[in-house]
């Protein structure tokens, strides 16, 4: 990879709190902040009983606390809207997201949008930049995949032309994380494996990015150590602590090092997929990264080849072509271990599907997330790589 820059900017939260049970420090923290607190989370994490546990934390700081619990699907433009209202109506100075990275992408747009006002989407390719601080977010993650408490960006659904808006600001950086794997424990194993694939999705990208440096190549190197060694391992046994706090560690640091270094042509196609015909964002991922790897392979033979060297136990592959074959069809193993399936066995109808390809390709280039690939698709390669993911066999 050639890379012509000298000088690189990182950007990442003030404060990070990780390791079992960091979850107990929310109220220290929050307290520093501020002296209500909106809780941005959903009805599942409610009935496991993690909202009350942050409402009791908060409490014994001496902080205040309401909930808005409406996060039921990957965020909307309406989520953003709903929880401003409660923000604003209660007067809270602080926001908390408890959940995945659907709960804290709404909570960083509230946070952005309530000190700059507008339409979340007015942010969207720096329209509208974020001038004013925003109100301060806690993130606390709840699964081991997005990186979302790590990172500058959200990802929200314009639900007026169903186009997942892809908004990369300083602004929406969380000023503290806390990632306590023990909060990923009663994640089941459909949305470990998700979750887990979407972390190493964000990692290789981030490697294989044109805008790596060597700060973000640390951080995915590391992540990618992590993830591979330990998913299939908290997908078969979700009480594995260790393991589960390896994967929220490999998560972050995929969430840190992309960030700094951006996504590519997977995160490119996910988005118009999930945006179109809701499939989870980790699902929709983990279908396109064999393919898209497949198409992008002799345009990073050399990268490709260092990943493949976590799969290379026994030292049998030496060549960086073996080695990276290597890393792809063992990816392609992972997936199907933990039963990903392509586009069609997901239940989206082919039909369907394939009519809303020209949106999705014009879409897709359009976040600019292609470009970033080492190798950069045309609009018809696009088109034709949907087609190829429809019916990929793992």
């Amino acid at each position: 990879m050639i890379q012509t820059k000298t000088t690189f900017t990182v950007n990442s939260p003030a404060t990070i709190v990780y390791g079992k049970d960091a979850f107990e420090e929310v109220g220290v923290y929050a307290k520093k902040l501020g002296s209500k607190a909106l809780i941005v989370s959903d009805p599942i994490m409610d009935g496991l009983g993690f909202v009350n546990q942050c409402k009791a934390l908060l409490t014994a700081n001496g902080l205040e606390a309401v909930s808005y619990l409406g996060v039921t699907t990957e965020p909307v433009d309406t989520y953003v809207a709903q929880g401003l209202s409660i923000l604003q109506t209660e007067q809270c100075d602080l926001i908390i997201s408890v959940g995945g990275g659907s709960c804290i992408d709404t909570a960083k747009a509230i946070a952005v949008v309530a000190t700059n006002g507008g339409y979340i989407g007015d942010y969207m390719k720096l329209v509208k930049i974020a001038e004013q601080s925003p109100i301060p977010h806690i993130a606390v993650p709840t699964t081991a995949g997005t990186g979302s408490e790590a990172t500058d960006a959200t990802v929200i659904t314009n639900t007026t032309n169903d186009v997942k808006m892809m908004i990369k600001q300083p602004a929406f950086m969380p000023p503290i994380a806390i990632v306590d794997p023990m909060l990923t424990v009663t994640s089941p194993p459909a949305i470990t494996a998700a979750t887990g694939i979407d972390a190493l999705s964000h990692a290789i990208e981030s490697y294989l990015s044109r805008l790596a440096h060597p700060y973000s190549n640390v951080l995915a190197l590391s992540a990618m150590d992590l993830i591979i060694n330990n998913i299939l391992k908290v997908y078969e046994q979700g009480d594995d602590i260790d393991a589960r706090e390896a994967m929220s560690l490999g998560s972050m640091q995929a969430g840190l090092s992309f960030s700094n270094a951006s996504v590519a042509l997977v995160h490119g196609m996910s988005r118009p997929i999930g945006a179109l015909f809701h499939v989870p964002h980790g699902i929709s991922n983990a279908m396109l990264l064999p393919a898209v790897l497949e198409f992008t392979k002799d345009a990073c033979v050399e990268r490709l080849a260092d990943i493949g060297k976590f799969f290379n136990t026994n030292g049998q592959y030496s060549t960086h072509e073996e080695l990276a074959t290597l890393a792809i069809d063992s990816i392609k193993e992972l997936c199907k271990k933990m039963n990903i399936g392509n586009l069609q066995q997901w239940g989206i109808e082919e039909d369907a599907f394939y009519a809303a390809i020209p949106k999705m390709a014009i879409d897709a280039m359009a976040s600019g997330s292609p470009a970033n690939n080492p190798k950069v698709p045309t609009q018809d390669e696009l088109m034709e790589l949907y087609k190829i993911a429809y019916h990929y066999e793992f």
